[in-house]
């Protein structure tokens, strides 16, 4: 994702300097556009207005964002921009820890993957700063359809968290629908024919076609992040009283999966699990 956005900030004019915990991703994009790399993520943010996170979770996040380093070598001026999904508590104390450096935080997590934004439809769900927001949103519009803005820090997370509950629980519904037509002898292919011409036709059912029918793609979204954001769904449910059911099954479900060795598998690989009778 990070590098995705990376390219799109680069082909809009824009000069970007990074910073990965490998090397690997970071030789892969300078082979593609043209960015500085740094050894660390002070040095990458040093002098920039902008410094965007797109990191594996809320934890990761905030050790990287937050090293007296990293808040040293920002200027007054900066603005710092999380898009990834961290969790509501995590946005709140990013914007806690800024806000006392005198740093603009945007909590902006996304919803859609690497082809949404090398289609520029990514959707941004903005909480923060509003001076912050209406800095980096030109920015941010490299890659994105719109920048949504909604509340105070966190309430971007919280939104995200609303969103994947409704991904996550098609993914295993598409998943256990799969499982059930191959159990009464109906190929997967024709099944999600059958789905695409039905009323169950959403956009995530058309988008995920491919990964549900080919796993030699690479993923798109692992199975062990899909269990990252179920539990923070979950967590945050169970913090606001909510008796999010279908969550807790979706994430036992996932589990399963996961400890079943597919983990860095894409969340579509929960289909072949199932019906290889596993569970369901």
């Amino acid at each position: 994702m990070g590098a995705a956005m990376t390219r799109k900030l680069v082909q809009a004019g824009h000069e970007v300097t990074v910073w990965n915990r490998s090397e690997g991703p970071v030789q892969a994009l300078q082979a593609t556009c043209d960015v500085a790399a740094f050894a660390t993520p002070a040095e990458a943010v040093l002098g920039n207005q902008f410094a965007i996170s797109m990191l594996a979770d809320g934890p990761t996040t905030e050790r990287v964002l937050l090293d007296p380093a990293v808040l040293a070598a920002l200027g007054a001026d900066a603005v710092v921009c999380d898009m990834a999904t961290s969790g509501v508590e995590s946005a709140r104390r990013l914007n806690a820890v800024l806000d006392a450096a005198q740093i603009r935080f945007v909590d902006a997590p996304v919803s859609g993957s690497v082809p949404t934004i090398e289609a520029g439809q990514l959707l941004v769900m903005a909480s923060g700063s509003a001076s912050g927001i209406a800095a980096i949103e030109p920015v941010l519009l490299a890659f994105a359809k719109r920048v949504m803005a909604l509340g105070e820090a966190g309430a971007g997370q919280a939104m995200k968290l609303a969103v994947n509950l409704v991904v996550h629980s098609l993914n295993a519904a598409v998943s256990e629908a799969l499982a059930l037509a191959s159990a009464g002898g109906v190929e997967f292919s024709d099944a999600y024919d059958v789905f695409q011409e039905s009323v169950i036709a959403a956009p995530f059912v058309n988008y995920k076609r491919a990964a549900f029918l080919d796993q030699s793609l690479p993923p798109a979204m692992t199975l062990a992040l899909s269990r990252k954001d179920l539990s923070l769904i979950n967590d945050y449910a169970q913090s606001m009283g909510i008796h999010a059911e279908v969550v807790g099954a979706a994430l036992a479900e996932v589990s399963r999966a996961c400890e079943s060795g597919i983990a860095d598998r894409d969340m579509s690989a929960l289909a072949g699990f199932l019906s290889n009778g596993a569970a369901i």
